[in-house]
């Protein structure tokens, strides 16, 4: 198969293979195998799974260590606006060009071998990395993480930034169930790392299981924050002082960013980075999608939030930065979610909701949600817009109007729609 564009590889890819999720590691393992017939200089290699955080741990190893003046891959999904965002070189996304050559070198060996949209997007990851001389790569996991194809890589440093209930379908619905399967990055005689408050004890009867050294944040490594709006990450008698507050904004990125810090350390000896460029990288870092304040009129705050603990953490967001502004929210989710848990939990601090309709298969329809707002007894909720556009401009006249702010948020699909039309601030 033969395709001149990256727009034909990824339709054909998309009607390939029968299910959008299929998780296992035996196909992948076997065409990667193939791709990679002889042996190679293995770089080294960070890990992220998570239920949150994954994104943004990525983001803040990938500022620091091309601070550091490193060459660094960085795999990451879902994209927001272009799908080679989800393969970066020292912050930048890769060109058609080599996505393209990498497909073709993976379907040159396939053999018949059926591979998912993900499955194919992670090989030609692995392949462009595998040829670009990295100092280090930065996978993000897709999925749990034990059958993730992500996970046929085995890392030097392997992190799980948080535990929440989310995608239950196909890792569990429980905390526990998730672990195990989010624990299934961790290796033998290998450093992992959580930084999740309360790990569940699957995740600690994995590491135990597994050999690995796991270090807990609040237990094997800390922070502490001060007044003059600086931090100290702590771990056993080393501590980096006077650390500038993570660019990313929420306290859940101080957690996100001590755990990205522990894993600097333990990879010392291999990568030597400085504190100088850990502070650049903690003020550089940037992502977008993530708390990101569009300063327009009125000011958009976008955020890719999904699920109760993300929601949460949006809300302690605007409790502390839009306390008294009214909020009015474009929101739609995908019909996989709690979409009753996250309504009911951000309720009381939105003044007008807009329901976004989106082309998307996975999408909710618009009537299914009117039953989720029915349900929290949430009345009246703006409905009937044609598009995302429709939405929104009912959202910013309804915002102008009390002095208000657009929060868009739900799902990364509908953060894409709007960075997609808007890529540069809008009066």
């Amino acid at each position: 198969m033969h395709f001149d564009t990256l727009k034909g590889w990824l339709n054909w890819q998309e009607s390939l293979h029968p299910q959008s999720i299929d998780l296992g590691l035996n196909r992948v393992t076997r065409v990667y195998n193939a791709l990679h017939s002889t042996a190679q200089k293995k770089t080294v290699t960070i890990t992220v799974a998570g239920t949150n955080g994954k994104g943004s741990s990525i983001a803040f190893l990938e500022a620091i260590y091309i601070a550091q003046g490193l060459r660094v891959g960085a795999y990451t999904s879902p994209h927001i606006v272009n799908y080679n965002e989800r393969i970066k070189i020292n912050a930048k996304p890769v060109s058609d060009d080599l996505i393209c050559a990498a497909f073709e070198r993976i379907e040159a060996v396939r053999n018949n071998i059926s591979l998912s949209y993900f499955e194919f997007s992670t090989l030609a990851a692995l392949d462009i990395f595998s040829r670009s001389d990295l100092d280090i790569q930065l996978l993000e996991v897709g999925l749990g993480g034990r059958l993730d194809a992500v996970n046929i890589i085995d890392p030097d440093v392997a992190i799980v930034t948080c535990i929440a209930l989310d995608h239950t379908a196909w890792l569990g619905e429980t905390r526990e169930a998730i672990a195990f399967e989010k624990a299934g990055i961790f290796r033998a005689n290998t450093v992992a790392i959580t930084g999740d408050l309360e790990p569940p004890k699957a995740l600690i009867d994995c590491a135990q299981q597994k050999q690995a050294e796991l270090l807990c944040l609040g237990h094997d490594f800390t922070y502490s924050k001060t007044d003059n709006k600086q931090w100290t990450w702590h771990k056993d008698n080393k501590k980096l002082s006077n650390l500038p507050c993570p660019q990313l904004k929420g306290e859940h990125q101080y957690r996100n960013a001590s755990s990205v810090l522990t894993a600097i350390h333990c990879l010392q000896d291999k990568i030597t980075v400085s504190e100088q460029a850990i502070k650049q990288g903690l003020s550089n870092v940037n992502l977008p999608g993530r708390f990101q304040l569009i300063g327009s009129e009125p000011p958009i705050l976008l955020d890719v939030s999904h699920n109760l603990q993300a929601a949460q953490a949006l809300i302690d967001h605007l409790q502390s930065e839009f306390k008294h502004t009214p909020i009015h929210a474009i929101f739609t989710m995908m019909n996989d979610k709690d979409i009753n848990g996250v309504i009911s939990l951000m309720q009381p601090f939105i003044k007008h909701w807009y329901i976004s309709p989106l082309d998307n298969p996975r999408a909710s329809k618009e009537t299914d949600l009117k039953n989720a707002f029915q349900h929290c007894n949430i009345n009246p909720v703006n409905t009937g817009y044609k598009d995302f556009l429709s939405t929104y401009h009912a959202a910013k006249a309804g915002a102008q109007a009390d002095q208000g702010i657009i929060l868009i948020f739900g799902s990364f699909f509908l953060v894409s729609e709007y960075l997609t039309l808007f890529s540069k601030p809008q009066g």
